[in-house]
């Protein structure tokens, strides 16, 4: 990894972690989250995903609208580390453990290279 990709990831490592943290306190159910990106395509091919520990957990957030408050913490601490993102409504992606566990056996590699 070349040293100005190494920096930018390490950058969106820590701006997700302080969304992670907001969030896990915030959301009932929201349990972890990570990301994927291809850097040469970045900040367009960011995808974060967002885990709540099961499906109902997941509903629930999706019917209190709690995904467009992800979305609003995750592009304001990349803000802070000076990554704008101009559309960050396909950006964030709610998955739970409980699916992961039934379609990919708990294996998230796999689940998350079909996304």
């Amino acid at each position: 990894m070349k040293k100005t990709v190494k920096k930018l990831d390490n950058n969106v490592i820590k701006a997700l972690t302080l969304a992670c943290e907001i969030a896990k306190d915030k959301i009932p159910g929201f349990k972890w989250l990570t990301h994927t990106a291809s850097y040469d395509c970045f900040p367009g091919s960011l995808a974060v995903f967002c885990v709540f520990d099961t499906q109902a957990s997941l509903y629930q957030a999706q019917k209190d609208e709690l995904e467009l408050y992800l979305r609003r913490v995750i592009q304001g601490q990349l803000l802070k580390v000076g990554i704008n993102l101009k559309d960050a409504r396909h950006l964030v992606r709610l998955d739970s453990e409980e699916a992961c566990d039934a379609q990919n056996q708990g294996n998230w590699e796999q689940r998350l290279k079909k996304h």
